[in-house]
């Protein structure tokens, strides 16, 4: 007797969440012929909570998904059924609508697979290949845009070992260019030395001749002095110059 109790119990519980089920998908209809998609969809929902596998519940809304732009969401629906359906015809329509989901969103390449096992389960069908064509043409588009954004960003920026090796060649210009200034100045100061003594030794032997005058020694003094500052000057602009400084790259 219990177990009678028990099973018209189960079975009263079941038809209670059918016809529950059944209502919710019947309003999510009516409002999705309405083209109110979001109400269609919360129906939908409420129908699955029903019956968790309702193909039905579940295919319905993916398409109000699909209608509010959410393509994400119902290609997941879409695959989620091509996946469980068993029948050639059901799984070649998941498959179609699951390669509009993708194709929406911009991803060929999974749109052009979904279309092709729509095919693949039903070969004759116009509307996938005319779809799967449209998908490849795109992702054709696709990747010549992507070529030519990759050809401008090289030209505008050089590849980074180029760049490298443009800093190493600058690097060793400046090394190059600092050696050469420090054995220019070691020469201008070697030089100036060499002046020096040179006055030094004429200086000794015009006082030992002493034929120099007052006015000839402060003329040679003068001009010694005239000599130093242009060697100076000379050194300090050497310095100012310094290391050349690498120029950077446009951006």
């Amino acid at each position: 007797m219990k177990g009678i109790l028990a099973v018209i119990l189960i079975a009263i519980t079941t038809g209670v969440f059918a016809q529950a089920e059944r209502k919710n998908i019947r309003q999510g209809n009516r409002a999705f012929d309405d083209g109110k998609y979001q109400a269609a969809e919360i129906r939908y929902r409420k129908a699955l909570e029903k019956d968790t596998a309702s193909v039905a519940a579940g295919y319905n809304l993916a398409n109000a998904l699909y209608k509010e732009k959410q393509y994400d969401a119902a290609a997941s629906r879409y695959k989620k059924l091509a996946d469980t359906l068993s029948e050639a015809g059901d799984k070649a329509r998941q498959y179609y609508n699951l390669g509009n989901s993708m194709f929406q969103s911009g991803m060929y390449k999974e749109s052009i697979e979904a279309f092709k096992n729509a095919l693949r389960k039903v070969p004759g069908d116009m509307d996938a290949k005319h779809n799967l064509q449209l998908a490849m043409n795109k992702l054709r588009e696709q990747q010549q845009q992507q070529q030519q954004q990759q050809q401008q960003q090289e030209n505008n920026n050089p590849d980074q070992n180029q760049d490298q090796g443009g800093k190493g060649k600058n690097d060793r210009k400046d090394q190059q260019q600092k050696e050469q200034n420090d054995q220019n100045q070691g020469q201008d100061q070697k030089d100036n030395e060499q002046q020096d003594q040179h006055g030094e030794k004429q200086n000794e032997n015009q006082n030992v001749k002493g034929q120099i005058s007052k006015q000839d020694a402060e003329r040679i003094l003068q001009a010694l002095e005239n000599e130093e500052k242009n060697v100076l000057k000379k050194v300090q602009d050497q310095k100012k110059q310094g290391r050349k400084v690498p120029v950077d790259k446009n951006w």
